[in-house]
């Protein structure tokens, strides 16, 4: 079976990307005030932006002129025709940025698009919040004009504030989604993501609102039931409700341990053979063999990645960490490693600045195989309360330094181009 990209390391792209924060206007929504109890906004070190904002663009975009006008809910024929217009529209991505709560803000998402995503969503935000609180939007969704095709992502239990939220950010974005697989504590507290999946007419009401009133399309990322017929079910109903696009994660609510459970390839297949719109597949991505073998097992139009992309956001170009070496013959060092791709995340964030905790956090994921190495280095980030990029810069000059240096490996016939 062939795809669309061949199998081959992706060239570079070249990303001149001006972050910017849109001027909301409030002019339909309910008095700005401070997220209470524990989604309140601190101001801890960790909380404020990487860097000065004050040359950012302003910017409120009209309606993408593409997409037609809101409309209540098409004949069915007509909804599918529809969905597949728009997926051909933006180009078929078939290399997805998962949506990852902290860690797919714009500057990693730019930097996976680099190296091959042709597609990403955002951090899954929360609907109330994003429409009560003017410094949540502007600290946790920032975009800009190369951030395309995108994917903005929230969760809702209520239809309503669901729709006032969506409707702020459809301007900026390719589809707004909704998170219907969040499996976390935090989503059983807040009755949303997957927990949901114990209210199926909430979730239809969900589509149906946002389907009824937008221009872009609607999304849904979905966990599976344990039972087949039930997934089936699920994804036909979501279909029929207006969705235009299913993201499958193929495990279920209870499996959040991505380690201990695969992901269920065989049920992704069915509900592609289930429903008539476009349906990716999410799980078991470890590296680029995974992404061709999982789209020629599921048929899946395309593939997400999270947690591999976290350590390793050139997987998409034909790289792999060192954990994977031995996965595959003929692999050699690929002249990149995970410390030039920090130094690249830093430079994004420098310019998209982005709360500090979530640069911590990527250091952590892209620089564990090198900290294994110079454990102290780890430490000594660990005890820095405040950081700075020159300090970071020069700590990821301290590795080079102690030759913690592992490379990334790509195989050669690859490498020739």
């Amino acid at each position: 079976m062939r795809f669309g990209p061949a199998r081959r390391l992706v060239l570079h792209k070249r990303i001149n990307c001006r972050r910017f924060s849109p001027t909301w206007s409030t002019s339909s929504m309910a008095p700005s005030r401070p997220a209470s109890g524990s989604e309140e906004l601190g101001e801890e070190p960790e909380e404020s932006l990487c860097g000065a904002s004050s040359n950012l663009t302003s910017l409120v975009e009209p309606p993408l002129p593409h997409l037609a006008p809101a409309v209540p809910l098409l004949e069915s024929e007509r909804r599918v025709e529809r969905a597949w217009e728009h997926w051909r529209r933006i180009g078929s991505p078939k290399l997805i940025v998962a949506p990852m709560v902290d860690n797919s803000e714009l500057p990693f998402r730019m930097l996976c698009r680099k190296y091959g995503a042709e597609a990403a969503y955002t951090p899954m935000l929360h609907s109330r919040i994003f429409t009560e609180n003017e410094k949540y939007r502007s600290i946790e969704f920032t975009t800009c004009k190369d951030d395309r095709p995108l994917f903005v992502q929230f969760c809702a239990n209520d239809p309503e504030v669901l729709l006032e939220a969506a409707k702020l950010v459809e301007p900026l974005c390719d589809y707004v989604d909704i998170n219907l697989g969040c499996p976390q504590r935090i989503a059983k507290r807040g009755n949303y993501g997957a927990f949901l999946m114990d209210n199926l007419p909430l979730i239809r009401s969900l589509v149906e609102k946002l389907a009824s009133n937008l221009h872009v399309p609607i999304s849904c990322k979905v966990r599976i039931f344990p039972n087949l017929e039930d997934t089936l079910a699920y994804a036909t109903m979501l279909e029929e409700a207006g969705c235009s696009l299913l993201a499958v994660h193929g495990r279920t609510r209870d499996e959040k341990d991505g380690k201990k459970f695969r992901a269920d390839w065989d049920a992704i297949k069915a509900v592609k053979g289930a429903v008539r719109i476009p349906v990716l597949a999410n799980g078991n991505i470890r590296h680029a063999d995974d992404v061709w073998r999982c789209l020629e097992h599921t048929v899946a139009d395309g593939v997400l990645s999270a947690e591999s992309l976290l350590e390793n956001p050139a997987l998409f170009a034909g790289y792999r960490t060192v954990e994977w070496r031995d996965d595959a013959d003929g692999l050699e060092d690929g002249g990149l490693d995970q410390a030039d791709l920090v130094e690249e995340y830093l430079r994004l964030c420098e310019q998209n600045p982005v709360p500090w905790r979530m640069v911590r956090s990527h250091l952590h994921k892209m620089l564990g195989d090198w900290f294994r190495k110079q454990p102290q280095v780890r430490e000594e980030l660990n005890s820095q309360t405040k950081l700075t990029f020159q300090w970071l810069h020069e700590m990821v000059n301290k590795l080079r330094v102690l030759d913690g240096r592992v490379p990334l490996y790509a195989k050669a016939d690859l490498m020739r181009g």
